[in-house]
């Protein structure tokens, strides 16, 4: 696959399509580690995990969702983590989410850098980033 090309012609489509919702964000993880994955987003986080639809469990990782909050976690064979690129969780009790992550053992870096938010980050178990983040 090649990337787009953003110096094609511009064509003004905006009252025939719109993008609505991002509908879920892919992370990737190593091979065999589905149980660090549940630890973390489900028992962690609260974010029970949903099967996969066949064809794709057969290639390993696993998916989470609460309400339309959708984190799907895929095998990647050379895996890297995410240090940069992450998901943003708007939560509500960001103190609450902080303390049970430092009871795991989880590090907290706390940002407040964006007005009108609180906000901190940890990594899941792969190193991948994540970000909390409650309105002021």
């Amino acid at each position: 696959m090649t990337a787009c090309d953003p110096q094609q012609p511009f064509v003004e489509l905006r009252e025939m399509m719109q993008i609505e919702a991002i509908e879920h964000v892919q992370l990737a993880m190593p091979e065999g580690q589905e149980d660090k994955a549940r630890s973390f987003y489900s028992d962690l986080l609260g974010m029970p995990e949903v099967p996969k639809p066949t064809e794709l469990a057969k290639r390993g990782g696993a998916w989470f969702e609460i309400g339309h909050v959708k984190v799907h976690l895929g095998v990647e064979q050379d895996f890297r983590a995410a240090r940069k690129a992450h998901p943003a969780f708007l939560v509500s009790n960001i103190d609450d989410f902080a303390a049970r992550l430092r009871n795991a053992g989880c590090d907290i870096t706390v940002d407040s850098n964006l007005p009108g938010f609180r906000r901190f980050y940890t990594n899941d178990p792969f190193g991948n980033r994540v970000e909390f983040m409650e309105a002021e």
